[in-house]
């Protein structure tokens, strides 16, 4: 009896592990997705800023020297609550990336082909830095300095 009351315990356990975890393996890794390796920057103008979770999203167009337009989408690395820790707002963000503004994206692109992309920088015409995905865009965010005693 005791070995099937540890049995039915372990087996518990097991289930309560895999469904605590699960949500851990849900996120996906931003490095894995888009290659950083053949990031490419280009001039652009806004057709839809999403600021939503888990990442916000830019679709933009591009326009090559012969007049084609291409329609990209993009997640931006920052997530909404880092966004807001540098003070870019649901408002503010999307007062800044109206329909229509040009700007001059830096991006890394889909891996597995097509218009998608990791938005790294958004700059407006002359040169500002509107959205930025910070020093160490793509990886986890630099430890905070513990004060000194």
């Amino acid at each position: 009896m005791k070995m099937k009351t540890a049995c039915a315990a372990l087996m518990a356990m097991a289930a309560v592990l895999s469904l605590t975890a699960a949500p851990l393996l849900a996120h996906h890794g931003t490095n894995i997705n888009y290659d950083r390796s053949k990031q490419w920057t280009k001039k652009a103008v806004v057709t839809e800023f999403k600021y939503v979770n888990p990442h916000a999203q830019l679709f933009f167009d591009v326009t090559d020297d012969k007049g084609n337009v291409t329609h990209w989408s993009g997640e931006l690395l920052p997530n909404p609550a880092q966004l807001l820790r540098n003070g870019w707002t649901r408002k503010r963000s999307t007062d800044a990336m109206q329909f229509g503004t040009k700007i001059v994206v830096t991006v890394a692109p889909s891996r597995a082909g097509g218009e998608a992309v990791l938005v790294l920088k958004i700059e407006n015409e002359n040169g500002e830095e509107l959205l930025a995905g910070g020093p160490n865009a793509g990886g986890p965010e630099p430890p905070r300095p513990t004060p000194t005693p």
